[in-house]
């Protein structure tokens, strides 16, 4: 097995767009790995559309937005190995990955860019009570069957969780004939897009029960009903059950980075995000390890991965050609105040580019409105933003002018908060 600079973990849309702007940084010996039949992640599943409006400036389907990076993949020329599961990574950036054509083999790049993407939280972990029948899926698991293997999961259907991929199956269960009784949510306000609650769920007259849980699946060979009850305090509330007659339960109760081999590798683990925590390069805790995509973080546009993952690679490249920064300020970032993390969680103001800027992405804890969101780097302020509506569904982003940063020599730590505006 020859030798590369680059090594990729994840042929999605975060590996394809750090590849490419990898390439595009100058570095040519770069190679892929992706343990599907294909390139594309779970956007080849994502028939509906809403995809690229950032990045292309038009509305795609899922699998037209990976065939543009798959084809400036294979344009540039850069290889990747399919059906190729990565077993492991060590601190020392040596990959160990196997697959039929080439058996068990081992590489050791210069970089390795983390792109594994983020895999669903199953029943398994919810504690939901009841008998243990068929027809309960996650909500991704149910997507692929239909969009990809053409089946249809139920016919009676409760969905449990309202992220992106639970209100999207609402209105896809519901175009392919099923009826979907309610869409039940743990906590008081929906964790996806406003924009998928009213085209998924309002267009199609789908009720969408917020702090409510399933507190009994019934059903001994297959799923009878499912009863939900209101939360109050984390805690369901007696007396206000309502059994739901279905067949189906689907759960889209959140996403978790996949981390397995970050962790191998020793690389720090963001206690919120469940991904690594990276600096201002998306450079993790070890050296010459990035991490870019859901990975890191989960994301709601697949347009924010490509425009991150694509940093990455160009910060890859950056690091191989040996341009990496030594020494300077490093400044942690501290999210308060109705702020639940931040990527980076550190910036090195000293790194920088002068003139340029540097990306922080946050979420917000709870609903907030007629707010403003502010930075500081140490005591002096340096962005200040209102908002009308923020919501923990919705990513928000900030640009910090490295001027700014460097104009502050006494900072030694940067805080976002918002405060009423």
């Amino acid at each position: 097995m020859r030798e590369y600079e680059l090594v990729i973990i994840g042929g999605g849309p975060a590996g394809l767009a750090a590849a490419v702007a990898a390439h595009r940084a100058g570095i040519t010996d770069i190679l892929i790995l992706e343990r599907d039949s294909e390139l594309g992640g779970i956007l080849n599943q994502c028939i509906h559309n809403g995809f690229g409006l950032h990045t292309f400036k038009e509305e795609l389907t899922g699998p037209e937005y990976a065939s543009r990076f798959i084809g400036q993949v294979q344009e540039l020329g850069i290889p990747y190995k399919l059906n190729t599961m990565v077993l492991d990574l060590a601190a020392d950036k040596t990959v160990t990955a196997m697959n039929r054509t080439d058996g068990l083999f081992q590489l050791h790049p210069k970089a390795v860019i983390l792109a594994m993407g983020c895999r669903e939280r199953p029943r398994g972990a919810l504690n939901i009570p009841g008998t243990r029948p068929a027809g309960i899926y996650t909500a991704g698991t149910a997507q692929r069957l239909v969009n990809m293997e053409g089946y249809l999961p139920g016919r009676k259907c409760v969905i449990l969780g309202s992220g992106d991929i639970g209100l999207i199956m609402a209105r896809r269960m519901t175009l392919e004939g099923a009826e979907v009784k309610v869409v039940a949510e743990l906590m008081p306000y929906s964790g996806g897009l406003k924009r998928n609650i009213v085209q998924c769920l309002d267009d199609f007259g789908i009720p969408l029960k917020l702090s409510h849980t399933v507190v009994d699946i019934r059903g001994r060979e297959r799923v009878e009903s499912v009863t939900i009850a209101r939360v109050e305090n984390g805690r369901p509330v007696p007396g206000t059950e309502i059994e739901y007659e279905c067949d189906t339960l689907l759960l889209s109760c959140g996403l978790l980075p996949e981390n397995e081999l970050s962790r191998a590798a020793g690389v720090d683990i963001h206690p919120v995000t469940g991904g690594p925590t990276v600096n201002e390069t998306l450079e993790t805790s070890v050296p010459g390890i990035f991490a870019a995509g859901n990975v890191l973080h989960v994301h709601d546009l697949v347009d924010f991965v490509s425009e991150e993952a694509a940093a990455a690679g160009r910060s890859a490249a950056a690091f191989i050609r040996g341009g990496r920064p030594i020494g300077g300020r490093v400044l942690p970032i501290t999210g308060t105040d109705g702020i639940r993390y931040t990527v980076p969680a550190a910036i090195r103001p000293e790194a920088l580019e002068p003139d340029s800027a540097v990306t922080v992405r946050f979420r917000v804890s709870g609903v907030y409105t007629n707010k403003r969101i502010v930075v500081l780097a140490g005591d002096k302020v340096i962005f200040k933003r209102r908002r009308n509506v923020l919501a923990p569904g919705e990513m928000e982003t900030v640009n910090l002018k490295t001027n700014e940063l460097l104009a502050c020599p006494e900072a030694d730590s940067i805080t976002v908060k918002l405060e009423d505006a």
